[in-house]
């Protein structure tokens, strides 16, 4: 009803226009038109209706003789409809058969189709006529002026009201781009041939922190600081002379990896075969994540590569060493030895002992690892770390950590992390010597991206070498009483996360080893909820329920799933957390299918001790969370959170 007004609106407003005004679709289908359209062209109701077509309408003027006489109707009808179809602005003049003149200006629509006003000129023309007869002393040549200035007047006009649509239509064009642009996750510019940006959104403080926001008319080395414009200046050029580049940066400032993708826009060609304008079109990504995934996932390839290699070669020294031990054992407990003999016997089992140590040290670095990230204060794990180190530092040499305040809790290894801190303040200890001196530990975040840890001492600092090779396995300033591993193992760990390790010496001396690790927040907000746990080992039954307890969440226990299913009807359930073998022959997988469909609103999980290529369990991880046992507190609160999200992202299915 209120679509039928708002027509009669629009029909009697168009009315009112004293010019015959017809409006056509992209179709070329009547959209609307008001009666003086009607009344100039004599035309039937069904030719005024939404919907007639505008090849009818021609037809039937043709056939009334409005274009003249014409020798092939059919081809005169056809040439009209296929200049209409090109939806060109248009305006002219023409005399009708009836002796009027009439003007016919047309403009398309920006949605397509076009508008066309028709105008009775025939007052101005009688008007022309009269005054040519009139002024028979002007000059016809300065009639004749007159007269085509009055026409390029109202093409000029015409003119003008196409583009203002052109304006219009451009403006809004360019308003829906910027909307995009502003959109992107990344940072897209447009610098000219000066290096100077003529345009940008608002993505580049966001990309890098601390530069600007609003960039347009700044130089790129004041936009981006000297030391980013420095990586991006040689592909600025390359791209400037017409070569496509894409460059992988390091924000020094942030620590962000930037991908940036350089086009060369060549700019408009001149006639004397010269170009106005171009430069280069800048697209800069953040791969931060990308990066440490993928220095992550090398370095994984790089261990198994590793295991392959030494894993033979391991078993036979294993066992060459055990054959050693034994028979210089045996030695060793030969009475009436001299004592030459027996001390070369003893050290030889020394030699060997250390021999399996080393081994047992190649495999923790080559072997598979599973990282266990889990919830961590910083504060706790560093002063439990002072408690580890401060018994083995002579009394002259002082430990001091300095953590910035307001860390919160962070996903990390615990044990990896406190290994690889421990080894750089041992590795420190020996570089300071008994004389003594200091060893510092700073934690700090690093904008928002990472954990910066690093050790710094007061000793001799790094040789040339040693910052060379430093981080290579078995290279060792300690001669003989070092594996080389240490540093080694220290690399392993950040880059399994992700991560780096820098070794340098400082400008006032000394030596500083920083780590650098992703900046992974853990989430602090658990909400306390009542946790059905089904689990037939009483053992493990209450261990798993002290763990839930401790992390804020009440328990109520089964044995069987016949308990389960009598207890999951309550009130108040929130979770479900059932074992997969249960001592009644039913299995947990199938009792959290049955209450699924009774319980659709509630997170449920399971944990089993059976190894990932068991059936059960890899049936169970197709449409389960699976928790591997044995757990730790953080991996149970890391678990809970994977079935919250299990549970919403089956929900938005």
């Amino acid at each position: 009803m209120q679509g039928e007004m708002t027509e009669k609106l629009t029909r009697a407003g168009l009315n009112l226009i004293q010019q015959a005004l017809s409006i056509f679709d992209c179709d070329l289908r009547m959209a609307v038109c008001n009666q003086r359209y009607q009344e100039m062209f004599a035309l039937p109701d069904a030719l005024v209706t939404p919907g007639a077509a505008f090849e009818d309408t021609i037809r039937f003027l043709v056939s009334r003789g409005e274009y003249g006489p014409q020798p092939d109707p059919d081809e005169a009808v056809r040439l009209r409809v296929e200049t209409a179809r090109a939806f060109q602005p248009h305006y002219m003049e023409r005399q009708r058969p009836n002796g009027r003149w009439i003007s016919v200006e047309g403009a398309p629509l920006s949605q397509g189709g076009w508008v066309t006003v028709y105008t009775d000129i025939t007052e101005i023309k009688m008007q022309e006529r009269l005054l040519r007869a009139r002024s028979e002393e002007l000059s016809g040549q300065l009639f004749a002026h007159a007269e085509r200035l009055s026409m390029a007047n109202r093409e000029l006009a015409a003119t003008n009201a196409a583009l203002a649509e052109a304006k219009r239509e451009l403006t809004e064009m360019e308003a829906r781009t910027r909307l995009t642009t502003e959109m992107m996750p990344a940072h897209i510019a447009h610098v000219d041939r000066a290096l100077r940006y003529t345009y940008s959104n608002r993505r580049l403080s966001t990309l890098m922190p601390g530069l600007p926001g609003d960039v347009a008319g700044l130089h790129a080395s004041v936009a981006l600081g000297p030391g980013t414009f420095a990586k991006i200046q040689p592909h600025m050029r390359r791209a400037l002379a017409g070569a496509a580049s894409v460059c992988e940066i390091t924000h020094d400032e942030s620590g962000r990896r930037i991908r940036v993708a350089l086009t060369p826009d060549p700019g408009i060609a001149l006639p004397d075969g010269s170009r106005a304008g171009g430069g280069v079109y800048i697209l800069s990504t953040d791969i931060t994540e990308e990066t440490q995934a993928r220095a992550a996932l090398l370095q994984t390839r790089k261990r198994e590569l590793a295991a392959q290699l030494t894993s033979g070669l391991a078993h036979d020294f294993a066992n060459l060493l055990t054959i050693i031990l034994g028979l210089q054992g045996k030695l060793a407990r030969q009475p009436g030895l001299p004592g030459e003999a027996a001390e070369l016997a003893r050290a030889t089992i020394g030699a060997a002992r250390r021999g399996g140590r080393l081994l047992q040290r190649i495999g923790a670095i080559s072997g598979p690892r599973r990282m266990r990230a889990e919830a961590t204060d910083l504060e706790v794990l560093l002063d439990d770390l002072r408690m580890m180190a401060s018994p083995s530092l002579p009394d002259q040499t002082r430990l001091r950590i300095e953590l910035e305040p307001a860390l919160g809790l962070l996903l990390l290894d615990q044990g990896a992390v406190q290994d690889s801190l421990l080894n750089l303040i041992l590795n420190a200890r020996d570089a300071i010597g008994q004389e003594g001196g200091e060893i510092v530990l700073r934690a700090r975040c690093v904008r928002d991206t990472w954990l910066e840890l690093a050790v710094t001492d007061t000793g001799p600092g790094f040789s040339e070498q040693a910052l060379r090779r430093g981080l290579d396995p078995f290279f060792t300033t300690k001669g003989g009483e070092g594996s080389g591993l240490g540093l080694a193992m220290v690399y392993d760990h950040a880059t399994l996360c992700g991560g780096s390790v820098r070794l340098t010496n400082p400008a006032g001396g000394g030596a500083r080893v920083t780590l650098r690790l992703p900046l992974r927040p853990a989430d602090p907000q658990i909400t306390p909820r009542l946790v059905l746990l089904v689990e037939d080992s009483p053992d493990i039954r209450a261990h798993v329920r002290e763990m839930l307890c401790a992390i804020g969440h009440n328990v109520i226990e089964a044995a069987n799933t016949a308990e389960a299913e009598a207890l999951a009807v309550l009130d108040g359930i929130g979770m479900i957390l059932s074992d997969i073998n249960l001592a009644d022959g039913e299995t947990g997988l199938a009792l959290l299918d049955r209450l699924r469909g009774r319980l659709p609103g509630v997170a449920m999980g399971l944990m089993t001790s059976l190894p990932p290529s068991d059936p059960l369990h890899a049936a169970a991880a197709r449409n389960h969370e699976v928790l591997p046992k044995p757990f730790d507190p953080g991996e149970l609160v890391t678990f809970l959170h994977r079935c919250d999200a299990h549970l919403a992202a089956a929900a938005a299915r």
